[in-house]
């Protein structure tokens, strides 16, 4: 019998075929149109997510002929595009012919907006939305403080009813169904913009260090002695990192985070929303002090009008700078709660898949790109220009009982007043709720609450005189974290609030560790039970806080372990 031999071409022919799939060439002219003229040295890899963002935007979806597209646009591996693309919430994969939808509403099922009545506007808006809407239950999406709250499309809409929704979308679908604008969530006031913040003294304070007029190491040390510490979870003092990093071989890169994905958190919206130029002059005096060639700013994509917003104003600021700057980066998160860890951050900055890194090395050491990276949380850097400016007895002069600083509390929940609260770091939950909130709502009493979002554990109403600071909640099995407080009244049950964060974690474990993606998945399933099965609880407790790889894994038993010590009669 004679065998015909198998012909190898160069290029990954066999058989006269090329191996994988074929590009059409009307599908990369598409691409090719969206994200712009080749350069020279190629696409930049980097701009992966950027990329996929303008296909999803204009296509409502990801057609397989456009990612693979994508790919031999940025030669890239299809398997590489199409492993990011899938990684992510906010891109939809579509399969041959299939059309996107023309709209996506995503209704938060989040704890506050649980607690208002999302699951009622999730059963009736099916009946009220029209042909091509895609109704999707998800995760936080940071306006707890207007609870219920959706997205439909990229217009936020708070305090929403079904009714509210459904004319938002007929609206986006049929622009000609109606001529009044929807009643959507916006700011209090107008944002202050580039002009007005440098007229009323904006960026002196960076143009100063940018001349020498300022010593860098000064404003380290007035950090320091201020003990401003970083406000996005973990508390690492803001002036030590900086000097770990300052001694860093260059280039140095610096990264800001403004994912706040933890449920019961919108502090970073808030700011940004009314005063973005004092966090980009605490960004730029961070960026010179440390030494950053660039800046790389990671901006949530449920923040579309704060997306805008940042644009128009760094535009201005490159348009007509007070001194040199660094080269300014924003990137476009694409719905990925694990994005908010540092490393995760950077993985999806580079144009991957959100995953967290091993560690050590640190990204003070080998972070983005490579190089040693000061990374950031927005409201961190916001504070830098007040402090350094009015000196650290005026930041270390406020607090209470025993503790030191402000702090911006997210409240959310059974208040008479929810929003954003600055108040003395130290307060406790009752002076809180009494003083900043207007008092319970109307009908409650308080009964429970989250001191520090989903992670950070559940307390009851008896240990509402605890100090809310750094290090003052461990003792109780919880930690402020973000300073997301979300409270819970007489009518509420605090299992029902630990079964949904760990829906929640479940949902955004990257899946990289087992421990996270098995634990969060199996707890939710034992967690809907009547009576808790405890003894196998306290194994997935145990292994998850022990072997996962991130922060999400570690602190997600932390409902479940306050559960079980004070609730106990609401699982047995």
């Amino acid at each position: 019998m004679t065998q015909t031999p198998v012909r190898w071409f160069r290029g990954g022919e066999r058989a006269g075929r090329l191996k994988g799939r074929p590009v059409d060439d009307a599908a990369l002219a598409a691409v090719r149109d969206l994200i712009g003229p080749r350069p020279v040295e190629g696409y930049a890899r980097d701009l992966l997510i950027e990329h996929l963002h303008r296909i999803n935007d204009r296509y409502h979806g990801l057609h397989v002929q456009h990612l693979a597209a994508l790919a031999q646009a940025m030669n890239l591996p299809m398997a590489e595009v199409f492993e990011v693309a899938s990684f992510y919430h906010h891109f939809d994969i579509l399969r041959g012919d299939e059309a996107g939808a023309a709209l996506t509403v995503r209704v938060c099922e989040g704890l506050p907006c649980e607690m208002a009545g999302a699951r009622g506007l999730l059963e009736r808006l099916p009946a009220l939305l029209g042909p091509g809407v895609k109704l999707v239950a998800a995760p936080c999406i940071g306006r707890c403080e207007q609870a219920p709250a959706a997205l439909v499309g990229q217009i936020a809409c708070g305090h929403a009813t079904a009714q509210d929704i459904a004319r938002a979308a007929t609206r986006q679908v049929t622009p000609q169904a109606a001529t009044s604008p929807p009643d959507l969530a916006q700011a209090e006031g107008a944002p202050l913009r580039y002009a007005d913040y440098r007229a009323s003294g904006g960026y002196a304070l960076a143009a100063a260090l940018a001349r020498g007029e300022r010593d860098a190491q000064a404003i380290i040390t007035t950090l320091e002695h201020a003990g401003l510490r970083g406000l996005g979870g973990a508390g690492f003092p803001a002036g030590r990192k900086w000097r770990i990093v300052r001694e860093q071989p260059a280039p140095r890169l610096m990264a800001v985070n403004i994912d706040e994905g933890e449920p019961g958190t919108f502090k970073d919206r808030y700011y940004l929303e009314r005063d973005p130029h004092r966090f980009l002059e605490g960004m730029l005096i961070a960026a010179r002090v440390v030494g950053c060639q660039a800046v790389y700013i990671y901006l949530r994509d449920e923040y579309h009008d704060c997306r805008a917003l940042l644009e128009a104003e760094i535009a201005a600021l490159q348009a007509d700078p007070p001194f040199d700057l660094p080269a300014i980066h924003l990137r476009r998160g694409a719905g990925a709660y694990i994005c908010g860890e540092e490393s995760a951050m950077i993985e999806s900055i580079e144009g991957k898949r959100g995953q967290p890194r091993l560690r050590p090395p640190y990204i003070a050491q080998v972070g983005l790109f490579g190089r040693p990276t000061l990374e950031h949380n927005f409201e961190t850097l916001y504070w830098v220009r007040e402090l350094v400016e009015k000196g650290p007895e005026w930041f270390a002069s406020q607090g209470r009982h025993g503790r030191q600083g402000l702090r911006s509390f997210s409240v959310s929940g059974r208040v008479r007043e929810p929003g954003v609260k600055l108040a003395p770091a130290g307060i406790t939950l009752r002076e809180l709720v009494d003083e900043y909130c207007g008092g319970m709502a109307d009908g409650h009493a308080l009964y429970a609450y989250l001191p520090g979002g989903a992670s950070g554990g559940i307390l009851p109403a008896r240990l509402a005189d605890v100090p809310l600071d750094f290090d003052t909640l461990q003792p109780h099995g919880c930690f402020i974290g973000s300073a997301a407080v979300i409270v819970l009244g007489q009518h509420d049950k605090a299992r029902d609030a630990a079964l949904n964060v760990m829906r929640f974690f479940a949902h955004e474990s990257c899946g990289q560790c087992t421990p996270c993606r098995v634990g969060t998945d199996k707890a939710a399933q034992l967690m809907q039970a009547p009576r808790w099965d405890q003894p196998t609880l306290d194994d997935l407790a145990q292994v998850m806080a022990d072997a996962s790889i991130c922060g999400l894994g570690q602190a997600a038993p932390n409902p479940i372990v306050c559960v079980q010590q004070y609730f106990a009669h609401e699982i047995a």
